[in-house]
């Protein structure tokens, strides 16, 4: 045999046995609130199909201009996009889980998850209106509690975030002046503090600067071992946040597919909701058919065998119900 042929035949075998599905890459970006889930996702899809999801945690707000500009597979957004908002990007949307954004503290001498806020406390604090932790509105939510004269450190999300959409949502629900001066969206005109990126980066500047308050999505404050405030809700009880609490929040939205899914999940009803929950979003470009075909297939995989997963990481994982509801808005759509 010539080493030619040999040659020819090695190619051959090689070309025979070449797996496709393993070169296959879905390309995603958007909100940093889901990434902790959809990497480990995507992990155990890869173990399970062999197809990469590559999914790159740089904020809602890139996820959405990304998608809108044609240049990823699928965008995440933590903030749901108005039908109209849709129609004129030719977008579609479906939540993927449920989590809860969490004020974090770092306020040395004080015990872990002890400090207690309420709406009004949360809004002067971060309209800088209150300024210190001795506060007296502060002080007569945590009458056992020392708390220092010291001047507190602001830290806020710097780039367009879902999770910023969350919490200033709730601010604006909850406080007027907020509402009326502030507004709530992915990028927000803040009036005090220091700007990070990411809910990694409020994270670990929260971690490192003593006196400090900033929001992240619970994954982060538990992954980060940061001391979370108990909130008062809109029942007048106070709540920590857990699984529970965000699940109760949950129940009582109204996610319909003729809208999209579109919906709010701040400042529900019910005992033990956590006032700062919401969905994370899937959104699609409609004329990709085939390309939607690829991501759904993982999101549908996701449904199916990562709900475990998702409550590990404390995020509440969507009830049967309105998963069914996706498959048919998903074959309404995606041909």
């Amino acid at each position: 045999m010539s080493k030619r042929l040999s040659i020819l035949i090695m190619l051959l075998f090689i070309l025979l046995n070449f797996d496709l599905s393993s070169s296959e890459m879905i390309n995603g970006a958007g909100a940093t609130f889901p990434y902790p889930l959809y990497s480990s996702w995507a992990a155990e899809y890869y173990k399970a199909t062999g197809i990469k999801i590559n999914y790159q945690s740089i904020g809602s707000g890139g996820g959405i201009r990304q998608i809108t500009e044609r240049t990823i597979d699928f965008g995440a957004s933590d903030m749901a996009l108005k039908p109209e908002e849709l129609e004129k990007s030719k977008l579609l949307q479906f939540p993927a889980v449920i989590g809860g954004v969490v004020p974090i503290v770092n306020i040395p001498g004080i015990p872990s998850d002890s400090l207690i806020l309420d709406g009004t406390t949360l809004c002067e604090i971060f309209l800088g209106e209150i300024k210190r932790w001795d506060d007296p509105k502060i002080k007569a939510l945590n009458p056992t509690i020392n708390l220092p004269s010291k001047t507190i450190a602001v830290i806020y999300r710097s780039d367009g975030s879902g999770t910023t959409a969350i919490f200033t949502h709730y601010l604006s629900s909850v406080c007027k002046k907020w509402a009326d001066s502030v507004g709530y969206g992915t990028s927000v005109k803040w009036r005090t503090g220091l700007g990070a990126k990411g809910n990694e980066g409020v994270a670990n500047y929260v971690k490192r600067t003593p006196n400090s308050i900033g929001y992240v999505e619970f994954a982060y404050a538990k992954q980060n071992r940061l001391s979370v405030a108990k909130l008062k809700n809109l029942a007048g009880q106070i709540v920590a946040p857990d699984f529970e609490s965000f699940a109760e929040a949950a129940s009582s939205a109204i996610l319909d597919p003729k809208n999209h899914f579109y919906a709010w999940m701040t400042n529900a009803p019910g005992k033990r909701a956590w006032p700062i929950t919401g969905a994370t979003y899937i959104l699609l470009a409609k004329e990709r058919n085939e390309i939607n075909k690829s991501v759904i297939k993982f999101f549908d995989w996701a449904f199916k065998y990562g709900d475990e997963t998702a409550k590990k990481l404390d995020y509440v994982p969507l009830p049967k119900n309105l998963k069914e509801k996706i498959r048919a808005y998903w074959k309404t759509h995606i041909k």
